[in-house]
């Protein structure tokens, strides 16, 4: 067997590239490396602004020029990079090494020993890894959930007056529309969006331990602390300024805990939507070319809610690990977090993937009314909740003496098929006062949806 060209093993580069390809300018290897030579090249430019450790400020021109440099961060400087860390075998000191030879290209080999000055690689790491998760986030992620809200929120009010037959525990139940069905995971979905946006995004900058130690030794005089504070919010972040070596990684574990959960939300979206699809509430809109099955033509297969759920699973498998890994160092420093790091993108991807294909499946589905009207209609017995709670109401009210109205409409109704003929005998027939009578008889399953409809106002706060 001949060997094939180099090949993608995850579908995530191969496959379903497009789908998830934003995600790869911030959380690739090459993405945290440009993120890297950001956070060392802003450092020197602090340092020399602010005159510390012996530096005196650079030129704007020099300035500029150095951080248009980070800025274009390319196909140059992903090869170079990795011909120095096939020398120095550690990818941080391969960065440092690379801006120097940036800054000896524009003659400032003056200021080249501050490169990397006070960082411990965690530093660099750290900073770099809350900038590209922060921008993929709030730059690829979120604006593919909020598209699938959007699309939620506009069949919501579509389909807002639409009466659908309910189902709890999978049997029927008092009726709903299927608006605000919809609206129950627009909602759902917008509480986490709110909740995500005040994520904090911490960052350190504070040497081997934590604890400024060579900082106090280049220069006692200096307030380290703020220094650091400074350095890090001027990055967009928000500071720690209690750690070991390494930031502490809670801020991820409770970030990668949310994004789980939305991806929870959604999962019970597909299988609910996957559910209607299958009872014939929702009809799918054939996409021309397309093929369903391979062997019966006839079928128009739901799959973007399938793949959906497939890629939810695998996405909170892998979020769930992180959030549970990335807490835990062991005493000051231990590798661990390193490689499941890399894995972010990863479990952000499926996520993508995810809110891709249920974006496109929304659209590829209309609800079906003459379906759920006849489904409503062949359930008369829904009804059964109203009129005993009619009952008892006018039992209260001194209106009716009926004894136990439960029992009477479990013994009409449990485990039967009644239509409208054998309810409106059996409401004709109850002692009660007219007006509640001919509420109980003006009912249908249809009309039977409570304020379904003016709920939906709650999803315009």
């Amino acid at each position: 067997m001949t060997s094939l060209p180099p090949q993608p093993i995850s579908p995530l580069d191969g496959r379903y590239r497009a789908a998830v390809e934003g995600l790869g300018d911030f959380l690739s290897e090459a993405g945290l490396n440009r993120a890297r030579v950001h956070v060392e090249v802003e450092w020197l430019g602090y340092l020399t602004s602010h005159s510390l450790l012996g530096a005196t400020p650079l030129a704007d021109a020099e300035l500029r020029a150095l951080r248009e440099w980070a800025a274009g961060f390319g196909q140059p400087e992903i090869d170079r990079l990795a011909e120095i860390e096939a020398t120095t075998q550690h990818d941080v000191k391969a960065v440092e090494y690379l801006v120097r030879e940036q800054l000896s290209r524009q003659g400032l080999d003056r200021i080249a020993e501050l490169t990397h000055v006070c960082c411990t690689s965690e530093d660099i790491n750290n900073l770099s890894y809350a900038l590209t998760v922060k921008q993929a986030v709030e730059e690829v992620w979120l604006p593919k959930l909020e598209a699938v809200i959007v699309e939620l929120a506009r069949q919501a009010e579509q389909y807002r007056e639409l009466p659908m037959m309910s189902r709890t525990h999978g049997q029927p139940a008092t009726p709903t529309t299927l608006g605000k069905e919809l609206a129950v995971f627009v909602y759902r979905l917008s509480r986490q969006v709110a909740q995500i946006g005040e994520t904090e995004y911490l960052g350190k900058f504070s040497g081997a331990t934590g604890t400024f130690a060579a900082h106090l030794a280049a220069d006692p005089g200096a307030d380290w602390a703020a220094i650091s504070r400074e350095f890090v919010e001027g990055l967009g972040l928000d500071w720690n300024p209690l750690t070991t070596q390494i930031e502490s990684h809670d801020w991820q574990a409770e970030l990668y805990s949310r994004i789980a959960h939305v991806n929870r939300i959604l999962h019970n979206l597909a299988t609910d939507v996957w559910s209607y699809i299958s009872i014939g509430y929702f009809r799918q809109i054939p996409v021309a070319g397309a093929t369903g099955s391979s062997t019966m033509p006839h079928k128009v297969n739901p799959i973007r809610f399938e793949n959906a759920e497939a890629n939810l699973e695998l996405s909170n498998a892998i979020l769930d690990s992180l959030a549970q890994t990335l807490v835990t160092s062991r005493w000051q420093r231990d590798l661990t977090d390193s490689s499941a790091q890399r894995n972010i993108g990863v479990g952000l991807g499926h996520s993508v993937l995810a809110l891709d294909n249920i974006k496109r499946g929304l659209g590829q589905i209309d609800a079906a009314p003459e379906v759920l009207a006849a489904d409503l209609d062949a359930n008369w017995e829904v009804l059964g909740e109203a009129i005993q709670t009619v009952i008892r109401a006018e039992v209260t009210a001194g209106r009716s003496t009926i004894s136990d109205p439960y029992a009477a409409l479990k013994e009409l109704t449990r485990g039967r098929r009644i239509g409208q003929a054998e309810l409106v005998e059996f409401v004709e027939g109850l002692e009660i006062g007219d007006g509640a009578k001919q509420r109980l008889l003006a009912l249908t399953p249809s009309t039977y949806v409570g304020i379904a409809t003016e709920l939906l106002e709650h999803l315009k706060g």
